[in-house]
């Protein structure tokens, strides 16, 4: 008797109407997973939107405090170089010493304002890119003097050598010097004797490789995927006696980002490390500009 129920056994029209059961059935459903996936489809835009606003309001807090500070800032500077200078009086040794503290204290502070400024900058996308051609002579010269009065009053030697047979440059030289800058300040703050040395040579027939090479504590392989991470600093003695935000190397990866480029590093702990940004010779926006 259930051979008589087959389908193979149905008359035709009760067996379009189990298919048309059967397909109505399946039509519910996927109206239901439809509805399941619009759903969530709308619960992700809404986590988004929140997203979204949270980074604006962090973008414009870290905006806001950071213009907040500099003034303060500014005016301890200001004092301590008046103190320093002995404008109001002479001073005794520890008094000079005193200052030295708030003064370098301030700087530090400064720097990480600054570091936190560029970040809100770059988060909301108000960085803005402005390149122009120039000599790479002219950017070792400026940032040889920017670092003379640390690298004198210190027992590491900065040297710059000389680019050979480069052409100049079409991008951003305000971006690229502060990636420079960044990296010979931490170069020069991890190394306690030898020598940190700035190049550049070029990588291929479109870019070119800067790089800062030191003599100092080197990086272990396992921390060198995070060092260009937000607020990543390297676990060391040296670190403890040296504030930071932990930003600057972020910062530089974000800037060579912008001039079409990528960051780098190659380190051996004990042996130093170098710390490179490559970047194109010709920034693609206008880069047919005549030199």
């Amino acid at each position: 008797m259930a051979e008589l129920d087959s389908p193979e056994n149905l008359e035709p029209a009760a067996q379009l109407q189990r298919l048309q059961a059967e397909n109505e059935a399946l039509r519910l459903e996927l109206d239901e997973t439809n509805q399941g996936v619009l759903a969530l489809y709308a619960e992700l835009d809404t986590q988004a939107e929140e997203l979204r606003q949270a980074s604006d309001l962090k973008s414009r807090f870290l905006s806001y405090m950071s213009h907040e500070f500099r003034t303060p800032l500014g005016s301890i500077l200001s004092i301590t170089s008046l103190l320093g200078d002995e404008l109001d009086g002479p001073l005794n040794p520890e008094q000079h010493k005193q200052v030295g503290f708030v003064s370098t204290a301030a700087r530090e502070l400064s720097d990480m304002v600054d570091d936190l400024l560029d970040l809100a900058k770059i988060e909301a996308g108000r960085i803005t890119i402005s390149p122009a051609w120039f000599d790479m002579f002219d950017l070792f010269s400026a940032l040889r003097g920017m670092f003379r009065p640390i690298v004198d009053a210190s027992s590491v030697d900065l040297v710059f050598e000389e680019p050979v047979d480069l052409p100049r440059l079409y991008t951003d030289d305000k971006k690229l010097a502060q990636i420079l800058r960044n990296f010979i300040s931490n170069s020069l703050k991890f190394t306690q004797e030898g020598q940190v040395s700035v190049s550049a040579q070029m990588e291929n027939d479109s870019e070119v490789r800067f790089a800062v090479r030191d003599t100092g504590i080197g990086i272990p392989q396992e921390m060198h995927g995070a060092l260009f991470e937000d607020f990543s600093q390297v676990d060391s003695p040296l670190q403890k006696r040296f504030r930071g935000t932990g930003l600057g190397l972020s910062l530089c990866k974000r800037f060579a980002q912008l001039l079409g480029g990528r960051v780098g590093v190659d380190s051996v702990p004990g042996e130093g490390s170098t710390f490179f940004v490559i970047i194109p010779l010709a920034l693609a926006q206008d880069a047919d500009d005549e030199k």
